[in-house]
């Protein structure tokens, strides 16, 4: 029997400003998806949050996309909204998109990542989930996981793995996606997935078979509200162990803090800290951005776990040396490259700054081509 892995965020209200979730507003979302397992709509169900942002991680048979296990999830965070809003909670309901259900939870805010397999012997998945970040800031833990024999041995002495892995690389403002196989097309991949604003790994499969091995949700909010209304705050399941990467391999990456897009106001560069449950509380300018780690072993569908798997003194020192990274950026205040350039803030606020500013600037003779619009002659 197949077995269905879904996981759904969103940031439906914060507590206090953006920095958690409000506990009446977890356990409303926690009672609606509990209500779904009694009615037999989902095997099981484990509720995270990370900052201020709620992930749902439900077990069933139902296979990907389903119309009824979408359902399960914004009627989840609909409740929840509802809670926000009584509370005065920050932008209360701001990743959802519309009013209704529309039979596709895809393209109407929350985040998603799914992955349909047969259960194994032992089946152990992790489940991280970011906040104040961008769903690129899985290309390179995705990379080092399945394609760097420097971090995982795997690769060289496991039999199982040694062919290697197929990476599925999503134009994100295309829409169109490329697969990849590695180690031979490593270099070309680097390409793509070096570039975190355009292009997000999606899946990552085994190639000797075609097992999937790690789903990414690819979701960027700002292209789907065509606006600024909250960071992504993506989340990523990988499988691990027997012919996939060991849990340890799959958590390294994390030891040394790599920069992301996000932090405040989704504007700025920082480092991607990883902390256990109790610390996912980004409040140092909003930030910096953090990232939980949930082991679970699936057993007949149910969700064994989660194990606070961060929640580790070998940590200390990512967190510390993401903290020693976090004063070096915020030295440049507003200035780039802590600000993001802004072809990546077009959906924030500064096109409403340029507008107002639009007549006033003039062109002055630099000695160079004047810079012609669509249409124009240049002279």
């Amino acid at each position: 029997m197949k077995i269905t892995l879904s996981v759904i965020k969103a940031d439906i209200g914060g507590f206090v400003g953006h920095s958690s979730v409000h506990p009446e507003v977890l356990n409303r979302v926690k009672e609606v998806a509990l209500e779904a397992k009694d009615n037999g709509i989902i095997k099981d169900v484990s509720v995270l949050a990370c900052g201020d942002d709620i992930a749902l991680v439900m077990t069933h048979t139902k296979g990907i996309d389903s119309s009824e296990i979408h359902e399960v999830a914004w009627n989840a965070f609909k409740e929840g909204t509802e809670v926000a809003k009584k509370l005065k909670m920050y932008g209360a309901g701001q990743d959802l998109l519309s009013d209704a259900f529309s039979g596709n939870i895809k393209g109407m805010g929350p985040g998603i990542a799914e992955m349909e397999f047969e259960e194994r012997k032992s089946e152990p998945v992790i489940v991280f989930f970011a906040d104040k970040t961008s769903p690129s800031a899985w290309n390179l833990p995705l990379y080092e996981m399945f394609a760097d024999p420097m971090n995982t041995a795997g690769l060289v002495i496991d039999p199982s793995m040694h062919e290697g892995f197929i990476f599925e690389v999503l134009d994100v403002y295309t829409g169109m996606s490329i697969k990849l196989n590695t180690p031979e097309e490593l270099y070309d991949l680097l390409v793509f997935i070096g570039a975190t604003s355009r292009y997000c790994v999606k899946a990552v499969y085994r190639k000797k078979d075609r097992e999937i091995a790690a789903v990414a949700s690819t979701q960027k909010l700002s292209l789907m509200a065509g606006r600024y209304v909250g960071k992504d705050d993506p989340v990523l399941i990988v499988r691990c162990q027997s012919g996939f990467p060991a849990v340890g391999e799959v958590l390294e990456p994390f030891a040394r803090p790599w920069f992301v897009e996000g932090w405040m106001r989704g504007s700025h560069t920082g480092p991607l800290m990883p902390v256990s449950f109790s610390q996912a509380k980004p409040t140092r300018f909003d930030g910096p951005p953090r990232v939980i780690a949930a082991g679970y072993q699936i057993c007949e569908g149910e969700l064994i776990g989660p194990s606070d798997l961060f929640d580790d003194p070998a940590f200390d020192q990512a967190r510390l040396d993401a903290s020693l990274m976090a004063n070096y950026l915020r030295r440049q205040g507003i200035f780039e490259p802590h600000r993001l350039p802004p072809e990546e803030m077009e959906y924030t606020t500064l096109p409403k700054v340029l507008e107002k500013l639009k007549d006033r600037f003039k062109l002055v003779d630099t000695g160079r081509p004047k810079i012609h619009t669509e249409g124009e002659v240049a002279e």
